[in-house]
Protein backbone atom coordinates (compact mmCIF):
# COMPACT_ATOMS: atom_id res chain seq x y z
CA UNK A 1 0.00 0.00 0.00
CA UNK A 2 1.32 3.34 -0.87
CA UNK A 3 1.40 5.70 2.10
CA UNK A 4 -0.04 8.97 0.77
CA UNK A 5 -1.32 10.08 -2.18
CA UNK A 6 -1.04 13.71 -2.99
CA UNK A 7 -3.03 14.89 -6.27
CA UNK A 8 -1.67 17.89 -7.79
CA UNK A 9 1.78 18.50 -9.02
CA UNK A 10 2.32 22.48 -8.29
CA UNK A 11 4.60 24.31 -5.76
CA UNK A 12 2.36 22.44 -2.60
CA UNK A 13 1.89 19.57 -3.86
CA UNK A 14 5.81 19.19 -5.05
CA UNK A 15 7.01 20.55 -1.78
CA UNK A 16 4.74 18.36 0.67
CA UNK A 17 5.91 15.36 -1.81
CA UNK A 18 9.02 16.31 -1.09
CA UNK A 19 8.75 16.84 3.12
CA UNK A 20 6.94 13.04 3.09
CA UNK A 21 9.85 11.82 1.52
CA UNK A 22 12.34 13.63 3.99
CA UNK A 23 10.85 11.71 6.80
CA UNK A 24 10.70 7.70 4.87
CA UNK A 25 7.22 7.91 3.90
CA UNK A 26 6.32 6.55 0.18
CA UNK A 27 4.41 9.62 -1.44
CA UNK A 28 2.97 9.12 -5.05
CA UNK A 29 2.51 12.45 -6.78
CA UNK A 30 -0.34 12.33 -9.66
CA UNK A 31 -0.58 15.20 -12.05
CA UNK A 32 -3.19 15.34 -14.54
CA UNK A 33 -1.04 17.02 -17.19
CA UNK A 34 1.39 15.21 -18.94
CA UNK A 35 4.14 18.16 -18.97
CA UNK A 36 4.59 21.34 -16.73
CA UNK A 37 1.94 23.93 -17.92
CA UNK A 38 4.79 26.48 -18.32
CA UNK A 39 2.93 28.87 -17.06
CA UNK A 40 4.08 32.01 -14.41
CA UNK A 41 0.86 32.60 -12.84
CA UNK A 42 2.91 33.57 -9.33
CA UNK A 43 6.15 35.69 -9.75
CA UNK A 44 7.90 36.42 -6.58
CA UNK A 45 8.55 34.06 -3.25
CA UNK A 46 7.95 36.12 0.03
CA UNK A 47 10.34 36.24 3.25
CA UNK A 48 8.41 32.86 4.78
CA UNK A 49 8.59 30.92 1.60
CA UNK A 50 12.15 32.03 1.50
CA UNK A 51 12.67 30.65 5.39
CA UNK A 52 10.79 27.49 4.23
CA UNK A 53 13.22 26.26 1.50
CA UNK A 54 16.27 27.43 3.52
CA UNK A 55 15.24 25.48 6.87
CA UNK A 56 15.82 22.76 4.20
CA UNK A 57 18.74 23.48 2.63
CA UNK A 58 16.76 24.41 -0.99
CA UNK A 59 16.82 27.75 -1.15
CA UNK A 60 20.47 28.11 -2.99
CA UNK A 61 18.86 27.38 -6.79
CA UNK A 62 16.18 29.58 -6.16
CA UNK A 63 18.19 32.55 -5.40
CA UNK A 64 20.50 31.82 -8.51
CA UNK A 65 17.27 32.24 -10.48
CA UNK A 66 16.07 34.66 -8.82
CA UNK A 67 16.03 38.73 -7.95
CA UNK A 68 15.90 39.98 -4.28
CA UNK A 69 13.13 42.69 -4.38
CA UNK A 70 12.81 45.79 -1.78
CA UNK A 71 11.08 47.99 -2.97
CA UNK A 72 8.56 49.76 -2.51
CA UNK A 73 4.70 49.19 -3.00
CA UNK A 74 4.68 45.87 -1.56
CA UNK A 75 0.95 45.89 -0.31
CA UNK A 76 -1.35 47.29 -3.48
CA UNK A 77 1.48 49.55 -4.86
CA UNK A 78 1.09 51.94 -1.97
CA UNK A 79 4.14 52.18 0.13
CA UNK A 80 7.96 53.00 0.44
CA UNK A 81 10.85 50.53 1.04
CA UNK A 82 10.87 47.88 2.81
CA UNK A 83 11.55 48.64 6.85
CA UNK A 84 15.07 47.94 8.28
CA UNK A 85 15.38 45.00 10.89
CA UNK A 86 12.43 43.35 9.76
CA UNK A 87 12.77 39.56 11.67
CA UNK A 88 14.07 37.61 9.32
CA UNK A 89 17.21 36.79 7.50
CA UNK A 90 15.47 37.25 4.25
CA UNK A 91 13.64 40.52 3.94
CA UNK A 92 13.20 40.39 0.46
CA UNK A 93 10.72 39.28 -2.10
CA UNK A 94 12.77 36.85 -4.07
CA UNK A 95 11.44 37.53 -7.91
CA UNK A 96 11.38 34.07 -9.98
CA UNK A 97 8.59 32.98 -12.30
CA UNK A 98 5.99 30.46 -11.00
CA UNK A 99 7.33 27.64 -13.71
CA UNK A 100 11.15 28.30 -12.61
CA UNK A 101 9.91 27.66 -8.77
CA UNK A 102 7.80 24.79 -10.00
CA UNK A 103 10.52 23.18 -11.52
CA UNK A 104 13.34 23.51 -8.72
CA UNK A 105 10.99 21.37 -6.29
CA UNK A 106 10.48 19.34 -9.03
CA UNK A 107 14.06 18.83 -9.32
CA UNK A 108 14.28 18.41 -5.31
CA UNK A 109 11.35 15.74 -5.68
CA UNK A 110 13.12 13.61 -7.86
CA UNK A 111 16.68 13.74 -5.57
CA UNK A 112 14.38 12.87 -2.61
CA UNK A 113 12.96 9.77 -4.33
CA UNK A 114 9.09 11.35 -4.90
CA UNK A 115 7.07 8.84 -7.53
CA UNK A 116 6.13 11.43 -9.59
CA UNK A 117 3.30 9.76 -12.02
CA UNK A 118 2.58 12.91 -14.82
CA UNK A 119 -0.72 12.22 -16.79
CA UNK A 120 -2.21 10.56 -13.89
CA UNK A 121 -6.24 12.01 -13.41
CA UNK A 122 -8.51 11.33 -10.61
CA UNK A 123 -11.76 10.53 -11.24
CA UNK A 124 -13.40 8.79 -8.08
CA UNK A 125 -12.21 8.09 -4.78
CA UNK A 126 -13.31 6.13 -1.61
CA UNK A 127 -12.17 5.96 2.20
CA UNK A 128 -12.93 3.46 4.78
CA UNK A 129 -11.25 3.00 8.07
CA UNK A 130 -7.95 1.84 7.03
CA UNK A 131 -7.42 3.89 4.00
CA UNK A 132 -8.06 5.61 0.64
CA UNK A 133 -9.05 4.25 -2.81
CA UNK A 134 -8.28 6.58 -5.42
CA UNK A 135 -10.04 5.72 -9.08
CA UNK A 136 -8.11 7.15 -12.01
CA UNK A 137 -9.69 8.21 -15.28
CA UNK A 138 -7.44 5.65 -17.43
CA UNK A 139 -8.95 2.80 -14.84
CA UNK A 140 -6.42 2.20 -12.95
CA UNK A 141 -7.06 2.14 -8.81
CA UNK A 142 -4.47 3.18 -5.99
CA UNK A 143 -4.68 2.25 -2.68
CA UNK A 144 -3.06 4.48 -0.29
CA UNK A 145 -3.68 5.18 3.92
CA UNK A 146 -3.96 9.24 2.99
CA UNK A 147 -4.61 11.35 0.01
CA UNK A 148 -3.88 15.11 -0.09
CA UNK A 149 -5.70 17.10 -2.39
CA UNK A 150 -3.03 20.27 -3.47
CA UNK A 151 -5.26 20.55 -7.37
CA UNK A 152 -5.76 23.86 -7.34
CA UNK A 153 -9.13 25.68 -7.01
CA UNK A 154 -11.14 23.45 -9.06
CA UNK A 155 -9.90 20.82 -6.68
CA UNK A 156 -11.49 17.34 -7.96
CA UNK A 157 -10.14 16.08 -4.76
CA UNK A 158 -12.59 18.41 -2.51
CA UNK A 159 -15.88 18.28 -4.96
CA UNK A 160 -15.84 14.65 -4.24
CA UNK A 161 -15.42 14.96 -0.83
CA UNK A 162 -18.26 17.17 -0.85
CA UNK A 163 -16.23 19.64 1.29
CA UNK A 164 -18.13 23.14 0.63
CA UNK A 165 -16.54 26.19 -1.10
CA UNK A 166 -18.39 29.19 0.11
CA UNK A 167 -17.18 32.71 -0.47
CA UNK A 168 -17.41 35.86 -2.81
CA UNK A 169 -17.99 35.63 -6.56
CA UNK A 170 -15.59 37.46 -8.81
CA UNK A 171 -16.96 41.59 -9.42
CA UNK A 172 -14.20 42.19 -11.96
CA UNK A 173 -11.55 40.36 -13.59
CA UNK A 174 -8.04 40.80 -15.30
CA UNK A 175 -6.69 39.33 -18.63
CA UNK A 176 -3.18 38.09 -18.06
CA UNK A 177 -0.96 37.03 -21.34
CA UNK A 178 3.08 36.07 -21.45
CA UNK A 179 3.57 37.10 -25.21
CA UNK A 180 6.01 38.86 -27.43
CA UNK A 181 5.62 42.63 -27.88
CA UNK A 182 6.78 44.96 -30.90
CA UNK A 183 6.54 48.11 -29.12
CA UNK A 184 9.58 50.00 -28.35
CA UNK A 185 10.61 50.18 -24.77
CA UNK A 186 10.41 53.40 -24.86
CA UNK A 187 6.92 53.62 -26.11
CA UNK A 188 5.99 50.67 -23.78
CA UNK A 189 7.60 52.81 -20.47
CA UNK A 190 5.55 55.74 -21.44
CA UNK A 191 2.16 54.21 -22.17
CA UNK A 192 2.57 52.31 -18.58
CA UNK A 193 3.20 55.26 -16.58
CA UNK A 194 0.43 57.59 -18.19
CA UNK A 195 -2.11 54.36 -18.01
CA UNK A 196 -1.36 53.44 -14.11
CA UNK A 197 -2.03 57.32 -12.88
CA UNK A 198 -5.44 55.92 -13.27
CA UNK A 199 -5.06 52.17 -13.68
CA UNK A 200 -3.45 49.85 -11.88
CA UNK A 201 -4.42 47.40 -13.05
CA UNK A 202 -2.10 47.05 -15.73
CA UNK A 203 1.58 46.66 -16.71
CA UNK A 204 3.39 44.97 -18.90
CA UNK A 205 6.76 42.80 -17.01
CA UNK A 206 9.86 41.93 -19.16
CA UNK A 207 10.20 38.40 -18.82
CA UNK A 208 12.91 37.31 -20.97
CA UNK A 209 13.65 35.96 -24.44
CA UNK A 210 11.57 38.77 -25.68
CA UNK A 211 8.77 37.71 -23.58
CA UNK A 212 6.64 39.85 -21.41
CA UNK A 213 3.73 39.23 -18.90
CA UNK A 214 0.79 41.67 -20.05
CA UNK A 215 -2.14 42.53 -17.30
CA UNK A 216 -4.82 44.46 -18.41
CA UNK A 217 -8.50 44.28 -16.96
CA UNK A 218 -11.52 42.86 -18.90
CA UNK A 219 -14.09 44.23 -20.20
CA UNK A 220 -16.51 41.86 -17.69
CA UNK A 221 -16.43 38.68 -16.19
CA UNK A 222 -16.46 35.77 -18.04
CA UNK A 223 -19.12 32.99 -16.81
CA UNK A 224 -16.06 30.67 -16.90
CA UNK A 225 -12.68 31.35 -16.29
CA UNK A 226 -11.48 28.23 -17.21
CA UNK A 227 -12.24 29.48 -20.73
CA UNK A 228 -8.65 31.38 -21.77
CA UNK A 229 -9.09 34.52 -23.18
CA UNK A 230 -8.02 35.14 -27.49
CA UNK A 231 -5.10 37.26 -28.53
CA UNK A 232 -8.14 39.02 -30.30
CA UNK A 233 -9.48 39.69 -26.96
CA UNK A 234 -6.11 40.83 -25.39
CA UNK A 235 -5.61 43.43 -27.99
CA UNK A 236 -9.08 44.60 -27.75
CA UNK A 237 -8.42 45.39 -24.08
CA UNK A 238 -5.29 46.76 -24.60
CA UNK A 239 -6.36 49.04 -27.01
CA UNK A 240 -9.78 49.95 -24.58
CA UNK A 241 -7.43 50.51 -21.79
CA UNK A 242 -4.19 51.90 -23.24
CA UNK A 243 -4.94 53.23 -26.69
CA UNK A 244 -2.09 50.58 -28.24
CA UNK A 245 -2.57 46.74 -28.66
CA UNK A 246 1.76 47.21 -28.25
CA UNK A 247 2.21 44.52 -31.31
CA UNK A 248 1.34 41.56 -28.90
CA UNK A 249 1.42 38.91 -30.76
CA UNK A 250 3.02 34.92 -30.36
CA UNK A 251 1.70 33.88 -26.95
CA UNK A 252 3.18 31.51 -25.10
CA UNK A 253 0.29 31.54 -22.32
CA UNK A 254 -3.35 33.40 -21.88
CA UNK A 255 -5.20 33.28 -18.71
CA UNK A 256 -7.89 35.42 -16.59
CA UNK A 257 -8.52 35.64 -12.67
CA UNK A 258 -11.04 37.10 -11.04
CA UNK A 259 -11.29 39.01 -7.18
CA UNK A 260 -13.24 36.47 -6.27
CA UNK A 261 -12.46 34.63 -2.72
CA UNK A 262 -13.35 30.86 -1.73
CA UNK A 263 -12.94 29.27 1.46
CA UNK A 264 -13.30 25.39 1.97
CA UNK A 265 -15.39 24.78 5.13
CA UNK A 266 -13.32 22.31 6.37
CA UNK A 267 -9.35 21.36 5.44
CA UNK A 268 -9.96 17.53 6.52
CA UNK A 269 -12.50 14.41 6.24
CA UNK A 270 -11.39 11.12 7.56
CA UNK A 271 -7.75 10.15 5.76
CA UNK A 272 -7.95 12.84 2.94
CA UNK A 273 -6.76 16.67 3.40
CA UNK A 274 -6.75 19.32 1.15
CA UNK A 275 -3.82 21.94 1.08
CA UNK A 276 -2.71 25.18 -1.24
CA UNK A 277 -5.67 26.40 -3.45
CA UNK A 278 -7.94 23.83 -3.16
CA UNK A 279 -8.71 25.31 0.13
CA UNK A 280 -8.52 28.72 -0.55
CA UNK A 281 -8.87 31.04 -3.34
CA UNK A 282 -8.26 34.69 -3.78
CA UNK A 283 -7.20 37.58 -6.17
CA UNK A 284 -3.50 37.34 -6.72
CA UNK A 285 -3.24 40.73 -5.33
CA UNK A 286 0.15 41.07 -2.91
CA UNK A 287 1.48 37.48 -4.42
CA UNK A 288 0.10 35.83 -1.52
CA UNK A 289 -1.39 32.65 -3.11
CA UNK A 290 1.59 30.28 -4.15
CA UNK A 291 3.45 31.50 -0.83
CA UNK A 292 0.26 30.10 1.35
CA UNK A 293 0.23 26.99 -0.49
CA UNK A 294 3.86 26.30 -0.30
CA UNK A 295 3.48 27.27 3.65
CA UNK A 296 0.52 25.14 3.57
CA UNK A 297 2.27 21.85 2.72
CA UNK A 298 5.17 22.87 5.23
CA UNK A 299 3.13 22.60 8.39
CA UNK A 300 1.57 19.50 7.06
CA UNK A 301 3.90 17.10 6.26
CA UNK A 302 5.56 16.31 9.08
CA UNK A 303 2.32 15.84 10.74
CA UNK A 304 1.21 13.53 8.14
CA UNK A 305 4.41 11.54 8.57
CA UNK A 306 3.95 11.05 12.02
CA UNK A 307 0.61 10.05 11.45
CA UNK A 308 1.71 7.42 8.79
CA UNK A 309 4.14 6.50 11.30
CA UNK A 310 1.73 5.81 13.68
CA UNK A 311 3.96 8.46 16.19
CA UNK A 312 1.69 11.33 15.76
CA UNK A 313 0.07 12.52 19.52
CA UNK A 314 -3.75 12.78 19.66
CA UNK A 315 -5.00 15.53 17.64
CA UNK A 316 -1.38 16.75 15.92
CA UNK A 317 -2.68 15.69 12.29
CA UNK A 318 -6.08 18.40 13.46
CA UNK A 319 -3.82 20.96 14.53
CA UNK A 320 -2.90 21.67 10.41
CA UNK A 321 -6.33 22.86 9.98
CA UNK A 322 -6.36 24.50 13.59
CA UNK A 323 -3.53 26.24 12.29
CA UNK A 324 -3.61 27.26 8.77
CA UNK A 325 -7.37 27.85 8.18
CA UNK A 326 -7.03 31.00 10.32
CA UNK A 327 -4.00 32.51 8.08
CA UNK A 328 -6.08 31.46 4.85
CA UNK A 329 -8.83 33.85 6.19
CA UNK A 330 -6.43 36.46 6.94
CA UNK A 331 -4.96 36.31 3.19
CA UNK A 332 -8.55 36.14 1.53
CA UNK A 333 -9.23 39.86 3.72
CA UNK A 334 -5.66 40.99 2.63
CA UNK A 335 -5.89 40.20 -0.48
CA UNK A 336 -9.73 41.18 -1.20
CA UNK A 337 -9.00 44.57 0.37
CA UNK A 338 -5.80 45.18 -2.02
CA UNK A 339 -7.75 44.54 -5.10
CA UNK A 340 -10.50 47.10 -3.80
CA UNK A 341 -7.48 49.83 -3.71
CA UNK A 342 -6.56 48.62 -7.25
CA UNK A 343 -9.94 49.74 -8.39
CA UNK A 344 -10.13 52.98 -10.64
CA UNK A 345 -13.63 54.27 -8.84
CA UNK A 346 -13.53 57.36 -6.77
CA UNK A 347 -14.02 55.87 -3.66
CA UNK A 348 -11.39 53.40 -3.58
CA UNK A 349 -8.56 56.26 -4.85
CA UNK A 350 -9.78 57.95 -1.93
CA UNK A 351 -8.58 55.04 0.47
CA UNK A 352 -5.92 54.55 -1.36
CA UNK A 353 -4.42 57.76 -1.00
CA UNK A 354 -5.15 57.86 3.31
CA UNK A 355 -3.04 54.81 3.32
CA UNK A 356 0.07 56.13 1.39
CA UNK A 357 -0.03 58.76 3.96
CA UNK A 358 -0.50 55.64 6.81
CA UNK A 359 1.97 53.53 5.28
CA UNK A 360 4.66 55.87 5.74
CA UNK A 361 5.07 55.33 9.59
CA UNK A 362 6.88 52.72 10.16
CA UNK A 363 4.69 50.92 12.44
CA UNK A 364 2.27 50.49 9.65
CA UNK A 365 4.80 49.73 6.94
CA UNK A 366 6.07 46.97 9.37
CA UNK A 367 2.57 45.85 10.42
CA UNK A 368 1.46 45.49 6.89
CA UNK A 369 4.65 44.03 5.20
CA UNK A 370 4.70 41.47 8.23
CA UNK A 371 1.39 40.21 6.78
CA UNK A 372 1.93 39.94 3.35
CA UNK A 373 4.96 38.02 3.69
CA UNK A 374 3.65 35.83 6.49
CA UNK A 375 6.89 36.07 9.14
CA UNK A 376 4.18 37.71 11.40
CA UNK A 377 2.25 34.28 11.90
CA UNK A 378 2.11 33.20 15.34
CA UNK A 379 0.06 30.23 16.14
CA UNK A 380 -2.27 29.92 18.79
CA UNK A 381 -1.43 26.83 21.27
CA UNK A 382 -3.27 28.02 23.80
CA UNK A 383 -6.47 26.46 22.53
CA UNK A 384 -5.60 23.82 24.98
CA UNK A 385 -4.94 22.58 28.52
CA UNK A 386 -1.44 21.87 27.52
CA UNK A 387 -0.89 25.00 25.93
CA UNK A 388 -1.81 27.45 28.36
CA UNK A 389 0.27 25.42 30.59
CA UNK A 390 3.31 25.62 28.27
CA UNK A 391 2.29 29.22 27.72
CA UNK A 392 2.46 29.98 31.54
CA UNK A 393 5.61 28.29 31.95
CA UNK A 394 7.36 30.35 29.71
CA UNK A 395 6.48 33.39 30.96
CA UNK A 396 4.27 33.94 28.54
CA UNK A 397 7.47 33.76 26.13
CA UNK A 398 6.23 36.04 22.98
CA UNK A 399 8.14 33.29 20.84
CA UNK A 400 5.90 30.59 21.43
CA UNK A 401 3.90 29.87 18.88
CA UNK A 402 5.88 31.90 16.23
CA UNK A 403 8.83 30.96 13.96
CA UNK A 404 11.69 31.91 14.67
CA UNK A 405 14.21 33.89 12.23
CA UNK A 406 17.86 31.92 11.34
CA UNK A 407 19.80 33.24 13.89
CA UNK A 408 23.62 32.59 14.29
CA UNK A 409 25.17 30.41 16.52
CA UNK A 410 28.61 30.00 17.89
CA UNK A 411 28.99 27.12 15.27
CA UNK A 412 26.79 28.36 12.41
CA UNK A 413 23.63 29.15 11.40
CA UNK A 414 20.22 28.05 12.97
CA UNK A 415 18.59 26.64 9.86
CA UNK A 416 20.92 24.60 9.07
CA UNK A 417 20.11 22.29 12.09
CA UNK A 418 16.88 22.33 10.53
CA UNK A 419 17.74 20.27 6.96
CA UNK A 420 16.62 17.37 8.26
CA UNK A 421 13.13 18.18 9.30
CA UNK A 422 13.24 16.99 12.47
CA UNK A 423 12.70 18.58 15.95
CA UNK A 424 14.84 20.35 17.81
CA UNK A 425 15.94 21.67 21.32
CA UNK A 426 18.07 24.55 21.39
CA UNK A 427 19.88 24.34 24.74
CA UNK A 428 22.35 27.20 25.15
CA UNK A 429 23.00 26.23 28.75
CA UNK A 430 23.72 22.35 28.40
CA UNK A 431 21.31 21.44 31.13
CA UNK A 432 18.43 20.31 29.28
CA UNK A 433 17.53 17.33 27.42
CA UNK A 434 15.23 15.54 25.04
CA UNK A 435 16.08 11.88 26.39
CA UNK A 436 13.18 9.53 25.31
CA UNK A 437 12.34 11.59 21.45
CA UNK A 438 15.86 10.97 20.02
CA UNK A 439 14.58 9.85 17.47
CA UNK A 440 12.47 13.05 16.42
CA UNK A 441 14.15 15.57 18.26
CA UNK A 442 17.71 16.67 17.63
CA UNK A 443 19.19 18.07 21.20
CA UNK A 444 21.67 20.39 20.41
CA UNK A 445 23.77 22.47 22.91
CA UNK A 446 25.37 25.99 21.40
CA UNK A 447 24.56 29.89 22.23
CA UNK A 448 23.27 32.74 20.04
CA UNK A 449 23.57 36.38 21.18
CA UNK A 450 20.36 36.48 19.18
CA UNK A 451 18.34 34.31 21.86
CA UNK A 452 17.06 35.43 25.47
CA UNK A 453 15.86 32.13 26.50
CA UNK A 454 18.31 29.13 27.76
CA UNK A 455 16.50 26.83 25.65
CA UNK A 456 14.23 26.80 23.43
CA UNK A 457 12.24 23.63 21.30
CA UNK A 458 11.15 23.94 17.52
CA UNK A 459 8.84 22.06 15.57
CA UNK A 460 10.02 20.64 12.24
CA UNK A 461 8.77 23.80 10.50
CA UNK A 462 10.96 25.94 12.79
CA UNK A 463 7.70 27.38 15.15
CA UNK A 464 8.84 27.61 18.60
CA UNK A 465 7.00 25.02 20.76
CA UNK A 466 8.08 26.20 24.16
CA UNK A 467 10.67 28.40 25.80
CA UNK A 468 12.52 29.13 29.02
CA UNK A 469 13.47 26.75 31.34
CA UNK A 470 10.68 25.17 33.10
CA UNK A 471 12.14 21.26 32.66
CA UNK A 472 8.21 19.57 33.42
CA UNK A 473 6.89 22.29 30.36
CA UNK A 474 9.86 21.09 28.46
CA UNK A 475 8.88 17.47 28.49
CA UNK A 476 4.23 18.17 28.30
CA UNK A 477 5.56 20.07 24.85
CA UNK A 478 8.24 17.16 23.73
CA UNK A 479 5.02 15.11 23.97
CA UNK A 480 2.43 17.56 22.60
CA UNK A 481 4.22 17.96 19.48
CA UNK A 482 6.44 14.33 18.99
CA UNK A 483 4.14 11.59 20.91
CA UNK A 484 5.52 9.23 23.98
CA UNK A 485 8.80 9.09 24.41
CA UNK A 486 9.85 5.64 23.15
Amino acid sequence: MIDVIVVGGGPAGLLLAAELRLRGVRAVLLERHAEPAGEARALGLHARSAEVLDQRGMLEPFLAHGERVTAGGFFAGVGPRWPAGLDTAHPYVLAIPQDVTERLLAEHAEQVGVDFRRGRELVGLGQDAAGVTAELADGAELRARYLVGCDGGRSTVRKLLGIGFPGEPSRVETLVAECELTAAPEELAATIARVRRTEFRFGAIPRGAGLHRVIVPSGGVAADRSVPPTMAELRERLRAVAGTDFGAHSPRSLSRFGDGTRFAERYRDGRVLLAGDAAHVHPPTGGMGMNTGLQDAFNLGWKLAAAVGGRAPEGLLDSYEAERRPVAAEVLELSRAQTELLLPEPGPRAVRKVLADLIEFEEVNRYLIEKVTAIGIRYDFGDSAAGRGERAAAGGHPSVGGRLRDVELGRGRLYRLLHGGRGLLLDQTGEFSAAGWADRVDHVVDVSEELDVPALLLRPDGHVAWAGEDRAALRAALGRWFGVPA
